[in-house]
């Protein structure tokens, strides 16, 4: 049973179901946003240029139970945002692994080395200690595997051409193995790890969004955005969210210490129990909502930690952008500095700084590009961005790469509001295609709700999978 949930979907406001913006933020999205055409063409609202970052309530890593928080990054902005954390083996401290390859230690946790500063491929999605917590593994979404302390190199999958990206990994009970997992389910084995069946090949539902092995080496959970559950080898299945109508994505999973239960945690910060898993709290129901993209438990399952990635500013000063243009920067940095929830929506649903009323995912978006330092009017239609940049800018079909600063346009096309239905700044580009973007009109909220987030890593061709919806163009301004 879910525990504290509000009623609100995650990142979209109406039928839309993103997997981490999601989505991981998957996955973190969307709102429908298109819709009047009535500021088309009005001028820049006057608080366009007085606007302050955002706060959410809570920090970057939240203790439930006999969890306790060791600390958070400094203040100071990071190079790339936060997707993942592990905990030592007494439970007494954590890894926190950014986009990036940075690694940020607490509590007893020790640095063995990190991939910060280097030019990845593509961005990291998970990091696994090995058995006596002296050292640990990093994966990235294409497979490609890093080890650090006393981590041996089993194998990878960087350089293969992958169906879908990697989106977790788990270790066997000795450390001389692991497992990779794949959005579409398929399973990829080195070392000492074990086969024991994949989804690879099946239609899902959902995305998955992570894997936990058992205690024995002897079989794997996968769990998937929708909250389902699949089981292989001796793994016993518990219970899931399948078929249950979500207020958020599922993001990640823990296992119990006897194996006969686990967690699920949603983007909202939502916690589901099952098996024997026990509740210690959640940030379900919490005003304003930060958005979760991972959870990890104490070893001997007295608490789990959340992480919130979206509560430490980020400079998305790597990878390196692959545009030289000054705008660019200001754009993302403009975008950038609104990540956050305005818990003061007296005024109505959809006030926002960005223009009327109304919808505000594109106002949002054209009030960065004007920071930018281009003459585009605030358009409350995603359409009108494609149309405008179509004129002014370039439009960049899904097979190519954006750059930082541009628009990514999610839907069809761009003739209606029905077509074209949400749109964000690109924020990140890796090179092997995957983005952060930065989205305003987005949850995890109730509708109607300010909110600007960060979503992704993603790759565009994956974004109805991710993020329940496909992207159909980028907009350059």
């Amino acid at each position: 049973m879910p525990h504290g949930y509000p009623r609100a979907r995650r990142r979209v406001h109406s039928t839309l179901l993103p997997h981490r913006l999601a989505v991981r933020v998957g996955g973190v999205l969307l709102a429908a946003a298109g819709l009047l055409l009535s500021s088309l063409g009005a001028a820049p609202p006057a608080s366009a240029t007085t606007l302050t970052p955002h706060v959410y309530a809570g920090g970057v890593v939240q203790g439930f139970g006999t969890a306790t928080t060791y600390g958070s990054p400094p203040g100071s902005s990071l190079a790339s945002p936060l997707e993942a954390m592990a905990s030592t083996p007494d439970g007494k401290g954590y890894w926190l692994a950014a986009a990036d390859g940075g690694i940020f230690t607490f509590g007893d946790a020790a640095f063995y080395g990190s991939e910060g500063g280097t030019n990845l491929y593509a961005p990291i999605v998970a990091i696994t200690p090995t058995p006596d917590g002296k050292g640990y593994w990093l994966a990235a979404a294409d497979g490609g595997i890093f080890t650090f302390g006393d981590a041996a190199f089993y194998g990878s999958e960087g350089g293969a051409t992958l169906k879908a990206p990697i989106v977790g990994m788990a270790t066997t009970p000795d450390g001389k193995g692991y497992w990779l997992a794949a959005a579409d389910g398929g399973i990829f084995t080195f070392g000492d790890a074990a086969f024991y069946g994949s989804e690879g090949g099946v239609a899902l539902n959902a995305a998955v969004v992570g894997i936990a092995s058992t205690s024995d080496g002897k079989g794997y959970w996968l769990a998937a955005a929708d909250g389902g559950i699949f089981t292989f080898g001796d793994a016993a299945f518990y219970g899931s969210e399948g078929n249950t109508d979500l207020n958020a994505s599922v993001v990640g999973m823990a296992v119990t210490p006897d194996q006969k239960g686990y967690w699920l945690v949603g983007n909202d910060g939502g916690v589901f129990t099952l098996g024997d898993a026990p509740f210690y709290g959640s940030d379900g129901g919490l005003s304003p909502v930060a958005p979760v993209a991972a959870i990890a438990s104490i070893p001997n399952g007295t608490g789990y930690w959340l992480l919130a990635p979206d509560n430490v500013p980020v400079t998305f000063s790597t990878p390196s952008p692959n545009s030289t243009s000054p705008s660019s920067g200001r754009i993302v940095a403009a975008a950038a500095s609104q990540i956050g929830p305005d818990p003061d929506n007296s005024e109505g649903p959809f006030c926002n700084p960005y223009g009327p009323c109304e919808e505000w995912c594109a106002l949002f978006a054209t009030w960065a590009w004007q920071q930018g330092g281009f003459p585009v009017p605030s358009l409350p239609f995603v359409g009108s961005i494609y149309n405008w940049a179509q004129t002014n800018g370039a439009i960049i079909p899904t097979t190519g790469t954006p750059a930082p600063g541009d628009a990514v346009l999610y839907g069809t096309g761009p003739q209606n509001v029905n077509t074209s239905v949400h749109t964000g700044i690109v924020a990140a580009v890796w090179p092997d295609g995957e983005i952060i973007t930065i989205e305003g009109d987005a949850g995890p909220a109730p509708t109607g709700a300010l909110n600007v987030v960060l979503n992704g890593p993603f790759l565009p061709k994956d974004s109805l999978a991710y993020n329940g919806v496909p992207v159909y163009a980028f907009a350059q301004p």
